[in-house]
């Protein structure tokens, strides 16, 4: 109860409210546009001057664990704001390529057309990828498995054969990666889930 006192009474000296205390009751004084109600509270035998006054929440200052893990939460937002519109295109490109191969029945055709494909892709999007850190490109290959249920190792296998797929799966694990990698939106990628959804909602 002192405590609560001592701060309505030094509140009242800062913002500098004139007049007697005595006389004050119900009445509002303004200051600068700011109206305070103050009005006599008999409390425990005791008639003192209260004033209503917002809620104040009080934060402990963040431990260099906390600051730690909510850069790591900025990094990663900043990560796949980068790469998900690629795993988007990906999509997109899939089902192109996709409805296109189901027109084309003579083997020798479709191989052809895989081919000019990637020389297209690669001639598009080979800077932006070199540019990506392997953080990113990890993310991009689970990213890549939420938007076509397929993982990359499955995409390469399926269109480049599954020699291509061990091969490039191979440098990727050199580079500390796995094209195996499968996004899981409920366990361990959920936080990842979380932010995309707060992404395409606008929010982030």
């Amino acid at each position: 109860m002192k405590l609560i006192i001592s701060l309505v009474l030094s509140m009242l000296f800062v913002t500098e409210i004139s007049g007697q205390i005595d006389s004050l009751q119900n009445r509002s004084d303004t200051l600068q546009g700011r109206s305070y109600l103050i009005q006599n509270v008999k409390r425990d035998g005791v008639t003192m001057p209260e004033v209503e006054i917002k809620e104040v929440t009080v934060v402990a200052r963040p431990t260099v664990a906390q600051r730690s893990q909510y850069r790591k939460y900025e990094r990663l937002i900043t990560n796949i704001k980068r790469v998900y519109p690629y795993a988007l295109i990906v999509r997109r490109r899939l089902t192109e390529v996709n409805d296109n191969l189901r027109k084309i029945e003579n083997e020798k055709d479709r191989k052809a057309y895989m081919k000019s494909l990637e020389k297209d892709i690669f001639a598009e999007y080979e800077g932006d990828m070199r540019q990506m850190t392997i953080t990113q490109g990890r993310l991009l290959i689970k990213l890549i498995d939420r938007e076509t249920q397929n993982t990359s190792f499955e995409l390469i296998r399926d269109y480049r054969g599954k020699f291509a797929a061990v091969f490039w799966q191979g440098i990727a694990r050199i580079f500390g990666t796995n094209l195996k990698e499968v996004y899981d939106p409920y366990g361990e990628d959920a936080l990842i889930e979380a932010i995309i959804n707060e992404v395409e909602a606008g929010r982030l």
